[in-house]
């Protein structure tokens, strides 16, 4: 077995709501090989790993997967459990597994839950799914692997992993913050947190904001600055200077007596300090270790405390105990440290809440102090100090004191935290006890402030060794998201097979209009603001990060393609609105999608992921968009269910209505909007811009669909319709159904490439020039499966009599004219008396196809790309229509048609008609 490739889903996906990996696992040699065919398999996997005789499987209860093991299944299933098994014995905790086939004998996907916070660069999952089929490779071969040796390698996995993780602080900070329903998502594997979406989007790093001020972190950051300007406000702080020099610090000895403390002038954690300096050899000693400037302090009296101020308020207050250890008479000191460092709460550096006591030449001399070495063994019950200071990251402990602290203490590291200006500061202080007034002013201070910590650890408040725990990262969430607010902006994602473009756009033009700055993202890039900041296939989970991570955002309108949702998962966790224009036939056999129901399957994230109490927005047309509302996934009884579309008489609408349910139809030759038996016309048809006076009957669904959309974000109707009528197609939609002229011949340039796409713009060429009158240069996409290119070339044989065939110039894994020829044959096929040529490209495409067209007739562009056509076009001196499209043998809708308005070729011409 091994692993061909591996991707992270990033957000909720088709498989679940939560991140994911999907790797592509090639059995080789196990192909077609079942479990049942390996003689004692099961019974030595089990040996090695039992917890997997508690995966339910598919039976739903424990044992379940074991039986499937006894009973024959596939070896990329079994890695799968193993993996997942293997992440649990590394803390990892993940539960979720699914191994499905790609239709490609002995090839499968194997997909596995990440931990939400994990960063998408982890290499974690493939380390485990590599150690996994190693694992079962082994046994399958006869061997039971010495239990050593997998925990070796688990321990190293477990190391990475703790590594990668969010450490306490952090961790509480996203704890809080996801109560609170507010997004977050951590940057790679760093401590930076991304909270709230668009102009509420805030930043914390650690126990830092993005309101944290530069200058206080400065001021913090230098311990001798600090000291005296606390000095300076009255704040009882210890007496002491700064040492450039060896000389300097035993001077300050001289002048301060002792003991005092030589600690860094920049340090942090505790390192390098030393306490308990008496004589000018300790001093000068201390001042090397520091290798850099120093200050110099008298020690102050007292115990340690530290109390944590958050936006002005103290939160959390804990009393820090140095390292130690507690002798039984048997043990020795290095032993009882061993000990201590057992204890499942402590680990390296920051990634528990308690950090492991790690052996330096401080701990050394202190115990020598105390006339010990680490061989020495204490009494029993007696207490042997390691360390002076009471630093977490050097090994200390700490006690909950929050409820005792006086409120002189309080007032006192309020001010102090403003004094510095900061919004959240660790103070730290040497007070005989913190529930005890504040002595007047001694001169010089017998207690008071020590350090000011601009980015404070917080894991001393969140698990204290002793007393109640303090949901501090509540507080900092609170303090960043006053008043409740979940840090939200309004936000709708547009799915669907066809419209998808075009609905983003509208709706982003619909709010953009009522003062609201919006983000969108589309298969043309990312803009912001009415301006282009990356021109991409914008419509996979960057992009919506991209917009929702922008400061300047107050609304997002977010296109999404099944490519991105399937490759990566979505960009967020909810919208407020889902909109689904349809689903037909399209990149069927492309990423596992073999039928429109697959399609409809991962369409139906979108409806999924609309929050309870959202709207979902729905082409009632459509039956399989209409299906989508039985999922119990879409949970449609916990929305707004607003359905569009272009028949009135929908029975499913006509139910729908009598409920006193909301829709956007068209009706009577308007677009209505209808809430029970109430019917408030909007627009009419043929005014509604890129309708063409209402031939062009999808883009009234369109309009419908955008229009109930920023309806649900609270737009108001009369200002929708005034938005509405101001949108351009030619300049804020380009390409999709973009009118053009050449002297007597309109060309008609558009992106469909699915055979609903085509059969919607050819509709709308009849109706406004007739079928005769139509030429078409064309091109179709080389990843599509024959059987759709074969069904796009029968819509184009039966809407067509004269075409220019011609290829994109990424052949998407197709041979030189491979899908030309297919698509010819296809048409002539199904209409023999055609006209049809091949060119080279779409330059020779157009020219052929504008030489066949005569006076009063129109020439269909599909095209691949549009910025090089809307050049080759403009070279040709194709110049835009406006609002006068070509009049001659116009065609006007018949009554019988669905949502025909009167006298449609009249009203073309009309003034709010757009080209």
């Amino acid at each position: 077995m091994k692993i061909e490739s591996l991707r992270r889903l990033r957000g909720p996906n088709v498989y679940l709501s939560r991140p994911a990996v999907v790797a592509r696992l090639r059995l080789e040699d196990l192909a077609g090989v079942e479990t049942t065919d390996c003689t004692g398999f099961t019974e030595r996997l089990l040996r090695v790993v039992p917890g997997l005789a508690e995966h339910h499987c598919a039976a739903g209860a424990p044992g379940g997967f074991v039986s499937r093991l006894r009973n024959g299944t596939y070896f990329g299933h079994v890695s799968e459990h193993v993996c997942i098994e293997l992440s649990q014995l590394i803390g990892r905790d993940v539960t979720f597994g699914r191994t499905v086939g790609t239709g490609e004998p002995g090839i499968y996907d194997v997909i596995m839950e990440c931990p939400i916070d994990e960063s998408s660069e982890s290499p974690v999952p493939r380390e485990l799914l590599v150690a996994a089929i190693d694992l079962v490779r082994e046994v399958h071969g006869g061997a039971v692997p010495p239990a050593r040796a997998l925990e070796d390698r688990l321990s190293g996995l477990a190391a990475l992993a703790e590594r990668e993780a969010t450490g306490p602080s952090t961790r509480s900070i996203i704890t809080a913050a996801r109560r609170r329903g507010i997004p977050v998502e951590r940057f790679d594997d760093l401590s930076l947190l991304r909270l709230g979406w668009g102009h509420r989007r805030r930043l914390a790093w650690a126990a830092m904001t993005d309101r944290t001020s530069a200058v206080g972190v400065d001021i913090a950051g230098d311990k001798h600055v600090t000291r005296r300007l606390l000095d300076e406000a009255g704040i009882p702080v210890a007496a002491g200077g700064a040492a450039a020099t060896a000389e300097d610090a035993v001077r300050l000895l001289g002048e301060l007596g002792g003991p005092v403390v030589v600690k860094p002038r920049h340090g942090r954690q505790g390192r390098d300090v030393t306490l308990h300096l008496v004589t000018p050899d300790e001093v000068a000693r201390a001042f090397r270790a520091v290798d850099g400037e120093a200050v110099v302090e008298r020690q102050l009296d007292g115990r340690d405390y530290r109390v944590l101020v958050v936006a002005g308020e103290v939160v959390a207050a804990a009393e820090r105990v140095a390292p130690h250890v507690t002798g039984d008479g048997r043990a020795t000191v290095a032993d009882l440290v061993e000990r201590v460092n057992a204890d499942p709460r402590r680990g390296h550096g920051h990634s528990r809440v308690l950090t492991r006591i790690e052996w330096d030449e401080t701990i050394d001399r202190v115990l020598d102090r105390q006339g010990r070495t680490r061989q020495s063994v204490p009494a029993d019950g007696e207490t042997v100090q390691l360390r002076d200071t009471a630093n977490l990251s050097t090994g200390g402990t700490s006690r909950d004191v929050t409820d005792q602290v006086h409120p002189d203490v309080t007032r006192l590291c309020q001010r102090v935290a403003a004094l510095i200006g900061l919004d959240i500061a660790g103070i730290d202080l040497r007070l005989a006890d913190i529930a005890v007034a504040l002595p007047p002013g001694d001169e010089p201070a017998a207690s008071g402030v020590i350090e000011v910590n601009a980015v404070p650890g917080l894991r001393m408040h969140l698990a204290p060794v002793h007393g109640r725990p303090r949901d501090v990262g509540d507080a900092i969430v609170r303090a960043m998201f006053p008043g409740g607010s979940d840090g939200r902006i309004p936000a709708v994602a547009i799915t669907g097979t066809n419209g998808k473009t075009t609905v983003a756009r509208l709706i982003s033009h619909l709010l953009s209009g009522s003062g609201m700055r919006t983000g969108m993202t589309s298969t043309d890039g990312v803009v912001i603001d009415g301006r282009t900041v990356q021109v991409a296939d914008a419509t996979g989970p960057r992009s919506a990060q991209m917009v929702l991570g922008d400061p300047q955002v107050e609304v997002a309108v977010l296109e999404t393609a099944r490519g991105g949702l399937l490759r990566c998962g979505l960009g967020y966790d909810w919208t407020d609105v889902g909109v689904i224009t349809n689903i037909t036939a399209d990149h069927l056999g492309q990423d596992g999608l073999d039928s429109i129901e697959d399609l409809a399957h991962v369409k139906a994230v979108v409806a999924e992921r609309v929050r309870d109490g959202g709207t979902l927005v729905l082409n009632v047309d459509d039956p399989w968009v209409r299906s989508l509302v039985d999922r119990p996934r879409v949970r449609a009884d916990r929305k707004r269910l607003v359905w569009f579309g272009l028949d009135p008489a929908n029975p499913v609408l006509t139910e729908h209505l009598a409920r006193g349910g909301a829709a956007y139809v068209l009706h009577d030759g308007w677009l209505v909007q209808a809430t029970g038996a109430r019917r408030t016309p909007l627009v009419r048809l043929a005014e509604v811009p890129g309708t063409y006076g209402g031939a062009a009957l999808h883009v009234a669904a369109n309009a419908l669909a955008a229009i109930a959309a920023a309806r649900a974000l609270g737009a108001r109707p009369e200002h929708l319709v005034d938005r509405l009528a101001e949108f351009d197609p030619s300049v804020e939609n380009p390409g999709r159904g973009t009118l053009f002229r050449l002297g007597d011949v309109a060309v008609f340039v558009d992106y469909a490439h699915n055979p609903a796409a085509l059969a919607a713009t050819l509709r709308t060429l009849h109706r406004l020039w007739g079928a005769e009158r139509c030429v078409a240069a064309v091109t179709l996409p080389g990843d599509r499966r024959d059987d759709l290119l074969a069904a796009s070339a029968q819509v184009l044989a039966d809407g067509l009599t004269r075409v220019v065939l011609y290829e994109d110039a990424d052949l998407r894994g197709r041979a030189p004219g491979e899908v030309s020829g297919l698509v010819e044959r296809e048409m002539r096929a199904r209409r023999p008396q055609l006209t049809a040529v091949r060119a080279d490209g779409y330059r020779d495409a157009v020219t052929a196809a504008l030489r066949m067209a005569g006076p009063g007739e129109v020439v269909l562009v599909i095209y691949e790309k549009w910025a090089p056509m809307r050049a080759w076009l403009a070279e040709l001196g194709v110049a835009p229509a406006g609002g006068a499209p070509v009049s001659a043998g116009f065609v006007a809708l018949p009554s019988s048609a669905p949502g025909a308005a009167p006298q449609v070729g009249r009203r073309l011409t009309g003034t709010r008609a757009r080209g």
